[in-house]
């Protein structure tokens, strides 16, 4: 690539760029269709097997351009001359791989071309950025019959060169993840209609040939956007893949490659949109949680979601409210509601009457203040003495054993013996009495009754002078000690 001479309607200078309107009607200027349905005959020069099945995923559209592809405003790369490549990377959610490429949009024009100009090109898909030379996944080169090469008219006219993959083919481009979660689409030009005889000392003519191009918004993704530079010496830019980032302002393009993917996460079972500071991207819900987003489901998409965070906001000098993004209203000190609320309904500072666990009320909390106390709050406005609290529950502990989580009121009635509020029946320990009957277990109750009596004298005399749970004071043998021990804590 090498700066090309200026053109009549417009130039850069120094640089290799030169810019045509692509107007819609009555303009003859126009951005026509060149497309190609990939059949299994082109995708046998991949060597791609089917790698997986997207199954009914929602596909996905990458892009780094804010163009639609459509008439407009664009600059033509009249400096890349054959065997240069241009190329974008995107970087997806580690979830979506493998993906499938589905289709692939590149944006080719010609500025006042003078003859009807064909085009040799191919189309490439790597695995990671296009730098990575083992990552290359597919490649097709027109040979004028299956893929058919670039025809443009004479005169300035933007094509839109879409290689679509038919989704019922059994062979699909299929991308894997190398650890960088990048895929990379690119396209070469391998033979322009009338190059020079020394494309190194002379840039291609415009008005015989069709260049690549970058749209006119201004460069959004300096590291997304790549170009193989062919190796012209002192003649030319820096040799070999660059990022846009990484070549000298002289050689920059002002904006991103017209380049577009379409494709279906293979992993969509787990990935969906997700909501964070106002923006969505498309996450696993692990990820969008971790970074305290809000998961919109699963198999959403962010074309589809509003992550508007315009909320509620209260202020408490004023007992105002106004709404505001969460961000803003955190910033100005309001205490924000909930996102998607309004303010007109939204009670700002609610106080009221608290259910307290044992039964009991307390008047003028907070909804925060009742639930620290864990609490029920029954609503702004409201009072004890219109408050009807429920009595409080606990396990009850009935004489067989059993267990049931009644009031105080309830188990007295039963005959059970009441826990306490807040207990229940959980048995643990599984030894098939809820921990809250269990009777407490004394030092000498080596039969776990409740009770020490003869039952347990006759297990310590039983490991008298061994050690063991017999061994009370814990002096390696089993003596009159232990028996003293014993004898002051019966109970008959």
């Amino acid at each position: 690539m090498r700066p090309a001479r200026s053109l009549g309607f417009a130039s850069a200078l120094g640089g290799f760029l030169a810019s045509a309107a692509l107007a819609g009607p009555p303009s003859p200027q126009r951005v026509d269709l060149h497309r190609v349905r990939l059949a299994p005959s082109l995708m046998d020069q991949s060597g791609q097997d089917d790698g997986g099945v997207a199954g009914g995923c929602t596909p996905v559209v990458s892009s780094h351009t804010s163009s639609d592809f459509g008439p407009g405003q664009y600059i033509v790369q009249a400096g890349m001359i054959e065997g240069e490549i241009s190329a974008t990377s995107f970087v997806l959610p580690a979830e979506a791989f493998p993906i499938r490429v589905d289709l692939m949009e590149f944006l080719f024009a010609t500025s006042a071309a003078a003859v009807e100009t064909t085009t040799v090109y191919s189309v490439k898909v790597w695995e990671g950025p296009p730098n990575n030379f083992n990552g290359l996944v597919f490649s097709a080169t027109s040979d004028g019959k299956l893929l058919p090469h670039l025809v443009m008219p004479p005169g300035t006219t933007g094509v839109n060169i879409q290689f679509l993959v038919d989704p019922g083919d059994p062979d699909q481009i299929w991308v894997a993840d190398n650890g960088s979660h990048t895929v990379s689409i690119g396209i070469e030009i391998v033979e322009h209609n009338q190059p020079p005889t020394n494309q190194c000392l002379t840039p291609p003519p415009p008005q015989f040939n069709a260049f690549p191009c970058t749209d006119v918004d201004g460069l959004q993704s300096p590291t997304g956007n790549w170009i193989y530079i062919v190796d012209c010496g002192i003649f030319g830019c820096p040799p070999g893949w660059k990022r846009f980032s990484d070549l000298p302002s002289v050689c920059r393009p002002s904006g991103d490659w017209v380049q577009r993917l379409t494709w279906t996460p293979g992993g969509c079972d787990s990935i969906g949109a997700c909501c964070l500071g106002g923006n969505c991207d498309l996450t696993s819900e692990t990820e969008c949680a971790a970074a305290g987003g809000a998961f919109q489901g699963v198999g959403t998409q962010c074309a589809d979601i509003d992550c508007s965070q315009e909320a509620p906001c209260c202020f408490a000098a004023t007992g105002g409210c106004v709404e505001l993004e969460v961000s803003d209203c955190v910033l100005a000190g309001g205490v924000p509601g909930t996102v998607g609320d309004t303010c007109a309904g939204h009670i700002c500072f609610p106080e009221g009457a608290c259910c307290l666990p044992d039964g009991s009320c307390a008047n003028g909390l907070s909804p925060e203040e009742c639930a620290a106390l864990s609490g029920t709050f029954q609503g702004d406005g409201t009072v004890c003495s219109g408050v009807n609290c429920p009595a409080p529950t606990g396990a009850a502990c009935f004489p067989n054993g059993f267990c049931l989580v009644l009031t105080e009121v309830q188990a007295i009635a039963a005959g059970a013996t009441w826990q306490g509020p807040g207990t229940n029946c959980a048995d643990l320990d599984a030894n098939g009495t809820a921990d809250a009957c269990e009777a407490p277990d004394l030092p000498c109750d080596f039969d776990h009754n409740g009770l020490i009596n003869g039952a347990d004298l006759s297990v310590l005399l039983s490991g008298w002078g061994e050690p063991g749970i017999t061994d009370l004071d814990g002096n390696g043998t089993t003596g009159g000690s232990d028996l003293a021990i014993l004898l002051a804590k019966w109970t008959g």
